[in-house]
């Protein structure tokens, strides 16, 4: 990723998703091989040929590059802050900036409530009332209760590869005031609060012992992928780690106790 920021800055266009893509099919998928010479190979390659000159024998190459598009496609682009042109992670981290929380690499742990069945999600313990921010923009497309992840918000990116999903919100006042769905947010907006509902087929119920926030992330490439038996959800515990470093800054409004951002940003489409 630094070096996909740091060839924009000096007017180039080097895709860390392009970087990923052919590490990725180098090593078949399997990054314990990683090694960083391949890697500086591989952009020194990039100076005297182009990308697909260097991948036409590479079986997998394409099937690397959609792949890692669809998860990492809406992180890293062109923004205008306070009238200034950059380059650099336009994705957000979900939980506000100065609001402590813990993680672990929790996908895929056994969950039985209703049936037994792994977590398809990524849980970030932080205290109830914490602001929850929306990771990328897009639209509202679910809002309301579940009874397995309580309150809930669905976010559909603007290419619709991308379903973000947030749950266990906050009994009574789940929401940033006046979300909806068919809504546009945008990446680092306030869209609601940490908590511990769910587990119940009674609305607005706390039966999670430990407030947190479930984070996922599910690819959909198909609508007929977007509830099925083969739903593709991402492991994210790395993706939390690298936003760990571009959270959004909030305050207070005491009247309303509600939380709002305090730099706006323009993201070019």
């Amino acid at each position: 990723m630094n070096l996909d920021i740091k060839s924009h800055e000096q007017g180039g266009s080097l895709s860390w998703i392009q970087i990923l893509a052919y590490l990725g099919a180098k090593y078949g998928g399997n990054f314990t091989r990683y090694k960083s010479s391949d890697m500086d190979a591989f952009v020194e390659k990039l100076q005297t040929a182009g990308i697909d000159e260097i991948t036409k024998d590479m079986k997998y190459y394409h099937y690397y590059l959609e792949a890692y598009t669809a998860v990492l496609g809406g992180l890293l682009g062109k923004y205008r802050e306070n009238g200034e042109e950059k380059y650099g992670l336009i994705g957000y981290s979900p939980i506000a900036k100065t609001f402590p929380y813990s993680e672990c690499d929790d996908f895929g742990v056994r969950r039985t409530y209703g049936y037994s069945r792994p977590h398809l999600g990524h849980d970030m313990m932080a205290a109830t009332g914490t602001p929850v921010i929306a990771v990328e923009s897009g639209i509202v497309e679910a809002l309301g209760w579940n009874q397995y992840g309580g309150w809930r918000i669905g976010i559909r990116s603007f290419d619709t590869k991308r379903y973000y999903y947030y749950a266990h919100l906050r009994q009574n006042r789940p929401y940033a005031a006046g979300l909806g769905v068919g809504q546009t947010v945008k990446a680092g907006d306030v869209i609601g609060y940490v908590g511990r509902t769910g587990y119940s087929s009674k609305e607005n119920v706390n039966n999670i012992k430990v407030s947190h926030l479930h984070f996922g992330l599910q690819l959909v490439f198909d609508e007929s992928q977007k509830e099925c038996n083969n739903e593709i959800w991402v492991d994210v515990y790395a993706l939390t780690k690298l936003l760990r470093q571009h959270q959004s800054e909030v305050y207070r409004v005491a009247e309303t106790k509600e939380y709002f951002r305090v730099k706006d940003i323009e993201i070019e489409s």
